[in-house]
């Protein structure tokens, strides 16, 4: 096994605490029942990720999760479907007036949450840059784990069309 940098295991244990404590205070910072996930949803949506096999490899979940979270959104009024212009059996996602602000309020209370605790470390604008690299690094890594799925089926599909 490979020998891990001293404070990577604390690192991971910060980052699930975070987590938690992130996903506490969504909802009372708020006052909605907006979840982590419709969260991380809504703001995928708000980036351009508009359709939702996008939306499920972006955000490292399955297709029935994506589809059953979009519905509950449809339904709350944060999202709405619309006909693709150029594919008629595709659908696109776009976040409602609601949903913006949803969105908004929600960004804005994290942030304020993050801001906060990084107040608490010795430097508290390194620490936040050194958050947003690392998102950063992890949708690097999310588009690479994707690039090498596609490649693998790519290669899947061309050696079953080679057996015939």
């Amino acid at each position: 096994m490979t020998e891990l940098p001293e404070d990577a295991r604390a690192a991971a244990h910060t980052l699930t605490r975070v987590a938690r404590v992130l996903e506490h205070t969504l909802p009372r910072a708020t006052g909605t029942e907006l979840s982590m996930a419709d969260f991380r949803m809504l703001s995928a949506v708000a980036d351009g990720e508009g359709r939702a096999s996008r939306l499920a490899e972006r955000l490292a979940l399955g297709k029935p999760t994506v589809s059953s979270t979009v519905d509950a959104l449809v339904r709350r009024g944060l999202l709405v479907r619309t006909a693709h212009d150029a594919d008629q059996r595709a659908v696109d996602l776009a976040l409602t007036a609601d949903g913006e602000r949803a969105q908004h309020e929600a960004e804005d209370a994290l942030a304020a949450l993050i801001v906060e605790i990084a107040g608490r470390t010795p430097d508290p604008t390194a620490t936040l840059a050194a958050l947003a690299g690392f998102g950063d690094a992890l949708e690097r890594r999310q588009a690479d784990a994707a690039a090498s799925r596609a490649a693998a089926r790519a290669t899947e599909s061309a050696a079953r069309a080679a057996r015939g």
